[in-house]
């Protein structure tokens, strides 16, 4: 039965978009509980304040999120979401005593599997990328 299931990849792109974009608005707005995690994290960045950085941020996950909703706008997605990935998982190494109880990598704590759980995401986002640039490459 499942064998036979077909769906169009906006399945997953709707989701996408709702993640990105509600988490990267709720980051401008100064709402979203990971902000201090992310101040902590890009304390080392040039030019800008931290705080100012969390909220560009923002803007790049609302960006990605919009990339994702149209297909000709994919690799764009997936090259800005691999770049802000990077920084979302910087905290297990730069934070551990955040991320890990007592830095143990097998003990996340809330934070840390906040973070993990954007393994899912990537693989989302992989399947989606994949499957539009083997039609596009035909």
């Amino acid at each position: 039965m499942l064998y036979k299931f077909n769906t169009n990849d906006f399945l997953v792109r709707i989701p996408l978009f709702i993640i990105f974009f509600w988490f990267g608005l709720l980051k401008v707005l100064k709402m979203s509980p990971a902000t201090e995690l992310i101040i902590d994290t890009v304390y080392w960045m040039p030019f800008l304040s931290p705080e100012t950085w969390a909220i560009v941020i923002g803007y790049w996950e609302m960006a990605i999120g919009i990339c994702f909703l149209d297909k000709r706008t994919t690799l764009i997605a997936v090259i800005l979401m691999f770049l802000q990935m990077t920084g979302t998982f910087m905290p297990l190494v730069i934070l551990p005593e955040v991320t890990f109880q007592n830095s143990n990598p097998l003990l996340p704590t809330l934070e840390g599997q906040y973070i993990i759980k954007n393994i899912i995401i990537i693989t989302a986002a992989l399947i989606i990328g994949r499957s539009y640039l083997k039609l596009k490459l035909k």
